[in-house]
């Protein structure tokens, strides 16, 4: 188990830290767009393995340049093939918090179901407790787990808090912090209605948890500025932190900026820009410029 002065330290950075969470979280279905996207096309790899070694260099170039650094960085969510890699000799999580006082966070989910009631629930994850106790042993932090809203349905989105938050319990009794996302998808043609919907159930389930208990909170950035304020105030949220969804990198920071105590957790704009072929010079600028946006958005 994770040492609890390591843990006190880590709470005590994402309570009063100023900074975004890192999303570097893309795993087997998303990966070979994550490569495509940095200029490493299929062709330049055979089977998954060289596939998730590509991904991992990609990775360790952002986490070992010198931009990415806890001044304007709280944490990092890592999937469960980048916790099993080192980084510079040092386990990845290890890594983050030692050399980068910079916070690891595990995404632990396995995908998600078939649509169903308007919404996308998580796959079952029968490994969890092995995969919690790992992620302890390493001094992860937390996890965190998605699941996709479509449709304004109260009975799908029920379900998807309901799941969340029965496996955020059971996350919490392993001495992590859950981050629960449930994405609200941002071409949904009635998100404002969900966002409703979403926001009532979310403290619903808030409501049920002990003092001693807290979760985070990622969310897709509300329709309507401030929305979900009474989340953020909520004394068992530790911190609510936002996903960009698929708005480009300038809409995603307008918008954050926009949400007062909401932090990102942006993933794909983050490495917009970023190509294998650049230069250490030119990928570090390019890497500082939108780092720098998106830490100034989150300090609304």
């Amino acid at each position: 188990m994770m040492a609890s002065q390591t843990h006190s330290a880590m709470l005590q950075r994402v309570k009063t830290g100023n900074g975004f969470i890192a999303a570097l979280d893309q795993s087997g279905g998303s990966t070979p767009q994550a490569l495509q996207h940095y200029g490493i096309e299929p062709d330049q790899y055979n089977g998954d393995e060289e596939m998730f070694a590509k991904v991992h260099e990609m990775r360790t170039r952002i986490i070992t340049s010198a931009v990415f650094d806890s001044t304007r960085i709280l944490g990092a969510i890592l999937f469960e093939n980048t916790l099993d890699r080192n980084i510079e000799g040092i386990p990845s999580a290890e890594f983050l918090w030692q050399k980068k006082q910079i916070v690891p966070f595990l995404k632990v989910d396995k995908g998600l179901a078939l649509e169903n009631n308007g919404a996308q629930l998580m796959n079952p994850m029968p490994q969890l407790d092995t995969l919690l106790s790992k992620a302890s042993a390493q001094n992860v932090f937390g996890t965190k787990m998605r699941s996709v809203i479509k449709k304004a349905d109260s009975t799908g989105i029920t379900e998807v808090v309901q799941q969340q938050f029965e496996v955020g319990k059971q996350i919490i009794a392993a001495g992590l912090i859950p981050i629960i996302e449930p994405e609200v998808d941002i071409n949904s043609p009635d998100k404002s209605d969900s966002e409703a919907i979403l926001r009532t159930e979310i403290l619903k389930q808030l409501n049920t948890l002990p003092d001693t208990q807290q979760v985070m909170l990622k969310l897709s950035l509300p329709n309507e500025a401030d929305f979900y304020k009474p989340l953020v105030d909520h004394p068992r949220v530790l911190k609510v932190v936002a996903l960009s969804g698929g708005y480009p990198l300038e809409d995603a920071n307008v918008k954050l900026a926009a949400n007062h105590g909401i932090i990102a957790s942006f993933s794909r704009v983050l490495t917009n820009g970023l190509s294998a072929q650049q230069s250490d010079d030119s990928f570090n600028a390019t890497l500082n410029s939108t780092i720098e946006s998106i830490y100034q958005s989150s300090l609304t």
